[in-house]
This record gives C-alpha cells, structure tokens and sequence, in this order.
C-alpha cells in the first residue's frame, strides 16, 4: 500500500528557501499545537503532530533535506527513510527543544520513561533480497513484569506513595544559590514506595524475556542497512513505552553471484573455442537460467549486461542488471589429439 506523504515545506507552512532557524521555529509551533498532551484522545491532531516531526526530523538534516529537495520522498525512500510512525521517537529525537513538553512524559503526576533500544541483526538471502520477506527473529528484551504490572509490588500489596517527593517522583536540591530539580532517590521517580516486593521480579517490576518477533522486510535492502521496528525494544517504566528494535542486515553470501547496489554480479569462464568462435551459452539468475549471446572474438574482462536481473532499490520494482564479466580458462592437461591440434593451430599463424 503507498502511503501518500504531504510536502514537508507546506506541512510547516515555511518556503523552500527558509534556513534553520526559521525550520526549527515552525516546527516548534506546529508541535506545541498538535502535541498529544494538549489534544488528548485526538488521533487527528496526533497524526498531525507526526507529519509535523517528520518534515522537521528530514529539513532539519543538511544530508535528508539535500536528498528531499532533488528527489522527493522516493529519494528518501530509496536510500531507506521510512519516516516517523512513533510518538515515542518524536520524545526522544526532539525533547531538548521544548523542556519538559517532551523527553519524560508525566503519567499519573509522575514521569515516565521510555524503555531502551534493542539492536540485532537480520540474515538474508539474495532471493530473500529480491522478493522482500517475513522473517522471524528470536530477541532477548526487558519486559514489564506480568505478575505485578511494572509496579514492582506483590499483588495485594499496592505500593504507597513516596514519603521523600509526595508522589511527585522528583524533588529539589539546594547547592548554595543553585537549585536544582532530579528524579527522587528514594522510588527512582515513580513516585511509589513498595512495601512487599513482587516474587516473580523482586520488586524491579520488569524481566528479561526472550520473544519470536515476526519482521516485515522489504525487497531491495542491501548489506549494512538498518530496519526499525517501532514499539519492539525494551519496555519502559509504563505500558506503552517500549523502544524500538533495530535490525542490521547480514547478506548470506550466495556463489556464484556477487552484488554492488542495484548490481548482479557473475563471473563467467569460456573455453578459448567458446570465445574465439563464439556460442550461445546458459547463465544462471536469481530465477530461472536464461540466454547469453557470446559473440566470436570475446576478449577475457568482456561484461555483458542482462537488464532486469539485477535487484530493486528499497520498497521499488525496477530491477538493476545482470552483469557477467567473461574470463578464458586454459586447460592444465591436454591430451595427444588437444594437443596436436593446438599445434596446428599455432602453425597456421
């Protein structure tokens, strides 16, 4: 399915010329207006609020705005953008510019915190590559634990609020004429003290777990690429507040082909009567064999181009060429007839 993306300069309302400052200054405007805590239970000032991030997150890059403004969103496509799906990465990506609007979201008068991301890698085969796949991948992660809820307390044993911060999961500390305002020591800014900790997780309120998580790849990625997962990592000290996982990819290595890019890479050896004389001979594909021309005359480091063998770039459907690079072998051991017959061929020069 194509999902239809509005241009980033109208989206924050500035002109293709506008510089950093007036990027950065409209998209803080947008985001103070769409942000979720100011328009609860309001999915359309959330998608907003997302659209608004994305073209901040591409135009406030040199590199993506660069890309952007000669190709669109197919060029941020094709070197593997997939734009911002997550409110969470908003929190993360952009917190330090509105202070506490962002970064520690508070929760039941406390702050909560989003969990971490998880890193691991995906390992494909050239088909897979071609055709795009589902993939399954076991992940070690921490979880709320499912016996307390994340609270960390035996059930039937609520936690109770923090002495030390009143609830308010921070306090405030005095330094001479500084004061400064840091999460309490005493809940670790929960705001909640337990007083029977939870058998499962002892009292931590999460635990590792190991999870089969199911991966939609797309054709068309290459060796070193990233793929982010959204909502996969770890979880947070709140449910909803999971990191993402983030994918690397590994590519099996596949003889007889090699790949650069878009490329099909194949190296083909003749005998010296195929490339002296010339023949029609079978080459292999990702799918089925097909036909190669060699004409009389080929010279060794000859490359043929078979268009639409090759593969796609990320998310596309034209495919790259096949380019078989043509190389002579010379037999080690002849035998009396081979041999008679290369001498006459030599005479005849």
């Amino acid at each position: 399915m194509t999902i239809h993306r509005h241009d980033y300069y109208e989206v924050l309302e500035v002109p293709r010329t506008a510089d950093a400052a007036e990027i950065k200054s409209a998209y803080r405007k947008k985001a103070l207006a769409y942000h979720p805590d100011r328009n609860p239970d309001n999915p359309e000032a959330e998608e907003k609020f997302k659209e608004a991030s994305e073209a901040y997150q591409v135009l406030s890059d040199a590199q993506k705005k660069a890309t952007y403004d000669r190709f669109g969103h197919d060029g941020l496509e094709g070197r593997g953008y997939q734009g911002v799906d997550n409110v969470g990465d908003i929190f993360d990506l952009f917190g330090g510019l509105f202070g506490d609007l962002f970064g520690g979201r508070q929760r039941g008068g406390r702050r909560v915190r989003r969990g971490e991301h998880r890193q691991d890698t995906v390992t494909l085969t050239y088909n897979e590559v071609l055709t795009g796949v589902e993939k399954q991948v076991n992940l070690e992660r921490i979880e709320l634990c499912d016996r307390c809820d994340g609270s960390g307390a035996e059930p039937g044993h609520p936690p109770i609020t923090c002495s030390t911060c009143n609830g308010q999961g921070r306090v405030i500390q005095s330094a001479g004429f500084m004061r400064m305002e840091m999460p309490c020591p005493a809940c670790h800014g929960s705001g909640k003290e337990v007083t029977v900790r939870c058998g499962q997780c002892a009292g931590r309120g999460r635990v590792r777990a190991r999870r089969d998580i199911t991966v939609n790849v797309p054709n068309g990625v290459d060796e070193g690429q990233r793929i982010r997962v959204s909502g996969e990592g770890d979880d947070g000290s709140a449910p909803g507040y999971r990191g993402d996982l983030y994918l690397t990819v590994r590519l099996k290595p596949q003889p007889p082909f090699r790949r650069n890019g878009r490329e099909l890479l194949l190296d083909l050896e003749l005998t010296y009567p195929q490339a002296a004389l010339g023949v029609d001979i079978e080459v292999p594909t990702l799918g089925e064999p097909t036909e190669l021309h060699i004409p009389a005359g080929t010279q060794p480091g000859k490359v043929f181009k078979i268009k639409k063998e090759g593969f796609p770039t990320v998310n596309g459907s034209r495919r790259g060429a096949l380019l078989v690079t043509v190389s002579v072998g010379v037999p080690k051991k002849l035998n009396r007839k081979q041999k008679k017959l290369l001498e006459e061929f030599a005479d005849s020069f």
